[in-house]
């Protein structure tokens, strides 16, 4: 007897690439938490291009196969959970290391009314062996880690592969990544976009697998990282950057017009050349803020937006900003010729190092500013060259 989709309350997926030596068991302990608990259920394997006969081992142990010609991890999955019929999905890879008999869980918090329940493996627990030590102590940790400082994110485990979600509520967020960095997109935009979000013990044993994981541990943490980076909030980047240009900034200027006195402190040009450095970095972090900002929302990403954004992106280009970047570059460039023409003007003799750097420090930090606003802006130009795309 065939299940209405209608009926069907829960899919549980799993991304499939040349898993023939471990897929038979987990489509065996899904089916069969589906016949012990009376979830009515489905078993969706999401093929992404096996040549080991996957496809067959799954229709033959009662799975549904849906072919993904996308490669990416990220793109497998998507593949899938458009695919599936059930309410729910819970997603979990096909190498024997997680438990699909034992989804009780997750199914309780789905019915409660969250919408991503993430597993945690370091709550559960890890079979010795399972996850590789630069992983369990470095790598998860501090990705996770991160994630919960930037998002303010209630999970501990943010790559735990085992998760559910309202199939629904996950579909809304338009989720962007192909790869492993999948993982982490779904739970930031979750977070950020007020999903109830919660978490679960779960339990992680020894791939089952006599290969090597498609996972790569150095490409795949950076991509993950890069991924936090680009969905960064004001705090990181923006604010600190905002403060410490216009502390260094103004402090340079004032030092051009002799030393300053704070009590028993006093600030001369090695002080004033400390706050360039300053000022030039804090101006290279709101940059960074603000394109990475514009290069995601360009790349289809929904990320957090405010109207005074919107204003500031609507009025750079590439012509402001190199019109910007000239004139700030201009006047270091002035300033540079005017101490030029004095030196010349004496013979190009002997200079007073101090007086010579109180100004020359300034021309130099206009310069910087103006060639980084400039390549910003030149940046900016090739982000909006028009390109078709495969979406």
């Amino acid at each position: 007897m065939t299940t209405s989709t209608e009926a069907i309350e829960l899919s549980i997926v799993m991304p499939c690439l040349n898993e023939a030596e471990t897929l038979a068991v987990c489509i065996d302990k899904a089916r069969g938490y589906l016949a012990r608990s009376g979830v009515i259920g489905e078993v969706v394997i999401a093929d992404n291009g096996s040549t080991d006969g996957s496809q067959d081992i799954a229709r033959a142990h009662g799975a549904r196969v849906v072919d993904v010609p996308a490669k990416g991890y990220g793109s497998a999955l998507m593949g899938g959970i458009e695919a599936a019929h059930g309410r729910y999905v819970i997603m979990g890879d096909a190498d024997d290391s997680y438990d699909f008999s034992n989804l009780d869980l997750f199914v309780e918090r789905l019915r409660a009314g969250d919408q991503l329940v993430m597993g945690n493996r370091f709550k559960g627990g890890i079979a010795d062996g399972a996850m590789p030590p630069l992983h369990k102590y470095l790598g998860n940790p501090v990705l996770s880690w991160i994630g919960r400082v930037l998002f303010r994110s209630p999970i501990g485990d943010f790559h735990c592969g085992l998760r559910g979600f309202n199939r629904q509520a996950i579909l809304d967020l338009h989720l962007q990544t192909t790869g492993m960095e999948f993982a982490s997109e779904v739970v930031v935009k979750s977070t950020l976009g007020g999903l109830r979000v919660s978490e679960v013990p779960t339990t992680l044993d020894k791939d089952g697998r006599s290969r090597p994981p498609h996972l790569r541990s150095w490409r795949d943490g950076w991509r993950h990282l890069r991924f936090l980076l680009i969905f960064s909030p004001r705090w990181l980047f923006l604010i600190p950057g905002a403060v410490a240009f216009f502390v260094g900034f103004l402090g340079t200027l004032f030092l051009a017009f002799g030393p300053i006195a704070l009590g028993d402190l006093g600030l001369d040009v090695l002080t004033q050349l400390y706050l360039t450095a300053l000022s030039v970095v804090g101006y290279q972090s709101v940059l960074f803020a603000i394109l990475t900002k514009i290069y995601a929302q360009h790349e289809g990403f929904r990320i957090p937006r405010s109207r005074n954004f919107d204003r500031l992106e609507r009025r750079i280009s590439l012509e402001s900003g190199a019109l910007v970047g000239l004139a700030l570059f201009v006047v270091g460039l002035v300033i540079a010729i005017v101490q030029f023409t004095g030196w010349a003007s004496g013979g190009f003799g002997a200079l007073d190092t101090r007086a010579t750097l109180r100004f020359a420090i300034p021309a130099v930090l206009f310069m910087i500013l103006g060639a980084q606003t400039i390549m910003s802006g030149m940046f900016l130009g090739v982000l909006n060259v028009g390109l078709k795309r495969d979406r």
